[in-house]
């Protein structure tokens, strides 16, 4: 399977943008998925996560009241909407479908003004 992650860009502080991650090659409904993301010379850091029950998912502590994960069954798609950015969100965006090798290409995101 793969994963094809897009949405990102340059937007200033204070700003929105949603990721997209649509999924292929697998079973899309059973399967749980992750945002990571990685700055310059900075680990890969999880930021969110959601399972095949829709309504569990899990923030990492910076993503928490900001970024929201949620999915689309029928167009497996997997979303990321971000609010409020801020320049240290600034990382390239990458989906990841858990406990598999499967990662997309990555989508960069930059948050300045």
């Amino acid at each position: 399977g793969h994963l094809v992650e897009s949405g990102g860009g340059l937007v200033q502080p204070g700003g929105s943008l949603t990721l997209s991650c649509v999924a292929a090659g697998f079973t899309f409904s059973g399967a749980a998925f992750q945002w990571f993301r990685q700055a310059p010379g900075k680990e890969r850091e999880h930021v969110a996560t959601i399972y095949s029950t829709h309504t569990l998912t899990d923030y990492s502590a910076s993503a928490k009241g900001r970024f929201t994960i949620s999915r689309d069954n029928r167009k497996e798609t997997v979303y990321l909407q971000m609010t409020n950015l801020k320049p240290e969100d600034t990382a390239v965006y990458y989906c990841h479908r858990m406990n598999y090798e499967t990662w997309g290409q990555g989508t960069q995101v930059t948050v300045a003004s």
